[in-house]
């Protein structure tokens, strides 16, 4: 099974692409959902936070508040850092995990993995192909703002990540969201449609 990571910019598009390519029956994870499971109460990682950043930083159920988390770690580098370096490792063993299941259980050519961060934590070589979404800024601010982001935490989040035109120009398919959604789909099937005759002749 081809191992592919989907990675871009944030608000670049990248839940779409992914729920399209669902909706095509290709397997898919999301490292931000395997994120949430490893912050869950009682779990290494969430022990790791309180004692790096405080018991204030968790919900009422033990987990940890991204919420709360986010001020923190968007305002300061080493605490994001810091962060990452307890977060990354337990998501990207999920990963791992969930494409072995995968692999056991499904029939698909390949499989993908939505990674935000992929080419900020170097793992981009733990994959056979790299799939990077793209889109002006002009239209990521528009998208952000329309999350209910303000100017100033646009600009941490966007500080806090590579620019998405350098993920792009690293990855080995891009997919251009600045259209319409059917410009985008029609991106997303020629995509797939490269996937699978590369899984076939590999």
């Amino acid at each position: 099974m081809l191992k592919v990571a989907l990675t871009g910019g944030i608000a670049t598009g990248k839940s779409h692409v992914l729920a399209v390519c669902r909706r095509r029956g290709v397997p898919c994870l999301d490292a931000d959902q395997l994120a949430h499971g490893v912050m869950t109460g009682g779990t290494e990682a969430s022990a790791a936070i309180v004692a790096r950043f405080g018991a204030d930083v968790l919900s009422a159920d033990g987990s940890v508040d991204r919420r709360k988390l986010a001020p923190i770690v968007f305002a300061d580098g080493a605490a994001r850092r810091d962060l990452e370096a307890i977060v990354h490792p337990a998501v990207y063993r999920a990963i791992a995990a969930g494409l072995r299941a995968f692999e056991r259980t499904e029939q698909a050519p390949f499989a993908i993995v939505d990674v935000p961060l992929l080419f900020e934590s170097s793992r981009e070589g733990d994959f056979d192909a790299v799939v990077a979404t793209l889109c002006s800024t002009k239209r990521q601010r528009e998208r952000l703002t329309a999350r209910g982001l303000s100017d100033a935490q646009i600009a941490d989040r966007l500080a806090a990540q590579w620019p998405a035109e350098q993920k792009a120009a690293r990855a080995d398919h891009v997919i251009s969201t600045d259209g319409t959604y059917e410009e985008t789909e029609a991106g997303i099937d020629l995509l797939l449609s490269a996937l699978r005759a590369r899984a076939q002749s590999g």
